[in-house]
């Protein structure tokens, strides 16, 4: 998806399916060799490549497809290995993860000294800026070479918008630096 100049990537959209008829955690693993973890079941799919997650409840949630269809797909496939019927799958839509790229490097240590207190602040472990972007409702993690990942986004059209924002806002206070 392309913002402007900017071509924004959803690297994993988070979504969680609920049956009308509860998924047994322990038929995950006894038939389709899920493994128990803090709680859940957690089952990987190769054919459509995804992680599936039992929670408690019964309920699927899918990590690891950057599609909705993709989702479905996965959680169609392990209610068909269970010999269960998808008819009346509910999708509720989960954050998604996205990435994209600005054309030049970036002075990270810039950014959280002239935004407004709290908005932004540099991870020295992670060797990135963490911007808390309100205006959105996401998180953007940004590296010196330009390279931005984007959490907690509910859609990627508003990963778009912020890209768009944050380069304009960048450009103004002279953020970007010439690459050598």
């Amino acid at each position: 998806m392309a913002a402007g100049s900017i071509d924004v990537r959803v690297e994993n959209q988070l979504v969680r399916f609920i049956c009308p008829v509860r998924i047994d955690p322990d038929r995950v693993v006894a038939e389709l060799g899920g493994t128990r973890n803090s709680g859940v079941v957690i089952k990987a799919m190769d054919r459509p490549r995804a992680t599936i997650v039992i929670d408690e409840e019964g309920r699927i949630v899918v990590h690891g497809t950057h599609r909705v269809e993709a989702a479905r797909a996965a959680a169609k496939e392990l209610l068909l290995r269970l010999g269960m019927d998808d008819n009346g799958l509910v999708a509720e839509m989960g954050p998604v993860v996205a990435s994209f790229k600005f054309e030049n490097d970036i002075n990270l240590q810039a950014i959280p000294a002239q935004l407004p207190s709290g908005t932004a602040v540099y991870d020295a472990r992670l060797g990135c800026t963490v911007l808390s972007d309100e205006r959105h409702n996401l998180t953007v993690n940004i590296w010196p070479n330009g390279t931005c990942v984007v959490s907690d986004s509910r859609h990627a059209n508003m990963v778009a918008m912020a890209a768009v924002y944050w380069k304009s806002v960048f450009a103004d206070r002279g953020f970007f630096v010439e690459r050598l």
